[in-house]
């Protein structure tokens, strides 16, 4: 009895210390930063570009409907090819977060003008396997990796967006929600079963092919090596796909 009492206390606790963040952040929000314009807006949420007040700074903000799991759990990591989050809260299942603003172009914008060459898409592929080695690492699964959630750097892609993104739940058969674009999402998505890192594999090897031809590679697959890696990572089994995003990269430095 008296450790349900202790597990109710620490939950309380919690539940008190969400809320305080969230009110903070929400008022910070409104006090220290002007609106420079939205970037995206949807059903669940939008994405706005904000300039600090006093400093000039741009950041991102995101208020969107769904679970913060995943942007909680970066803010402990640091990688080059992911955007850096700065603050997050989460109240009654609406998110806040605040990240960095990533300056450059997305590469959807980029292949409006012509296909990748073979040299650049691998450069571009490697960098989106080390950010999703970053994510993987502590279970994380994109679930939404396309051209519009890539910017390119100068030469540094970063993969950005991460608010479909969930915690691959071993025990669960399927994903609660299903969430992904068409085209891109892996079929388990669909609730065939539960999403993994595989599922980002599929997506990556979609986008390969999409910079390599500008098609998806149902309707046209890319020639030799690169197209062979596209075809394993498209598999409709994940067990067949490439086992992780380093086996990927390995396949494609080859």
């Amino acid at each position: 009895m008296r450790k349900t009492i202790c597990s109710l206390h620490r939950v309380r606790a919690f539940l008190r210390r969400r809320s305080f963040i969230y009110a903070w952040l929400s008022s910070a929000i409104q006090l220290e930063f002007e609106e420079v314009r939205p970037l995206k807006e949807g059903p669940r949420g939008g994405v706005f570009l904000l300039r600090h007040k006093k400093t000039g700074r741009l950041l991102v903000f995101r208020r969107f409907s769904g679970s913060g799991e995943v942007y909680r759990k970066l803010l402990r990591y640091s990688c080059p090819n992911l955007p850096e989050v700065l603050e997050t809260a989460e109240q009654e299942g609406t998110v806040l977060v605040l990240e960095e603003f990533i300056q450059g172009d997305t590469l959807d914008f980029l292949l409006k003008a012509a296909p990748l060459s073979p040299k650049a898409t691998r450069e571009i592929i490697i960098q989106l396997c080390q950010a999703l080695r970053v994510l993987h690492s502590f279970g994380a699964v994109h679930r939404d990796i396309k051209p519009e959630n890539v910017i390119l750097r100068e030469r540094e892609a970063v993969l950005i967006d991460f608010d479909a993104a969930r915690l691959h739940k071993p025990a669960h058969e399927n994903d609660t929600v299903v969430l992904g674009t068409t085209g891109f999402a892996a079929p388990e998505q669909y609730g065939l079963s539960q999403s993994g890192p595989q599922a980002d594999i599929y997506s990556l090897g979609v986008l390969m092919n999409v910079m390599l031809t500008g098609e998806h590679p149902s309707r046209k697959l890319a020639d030799g090596r690169l197209g062979r890696v596209v075809q394993r990572c498209t598999q409709v089994n994940p067990e067949k796909r490439y086992r992780s995003a380093i086996h990927l990269m390995e396949a494609i430095q080859l």
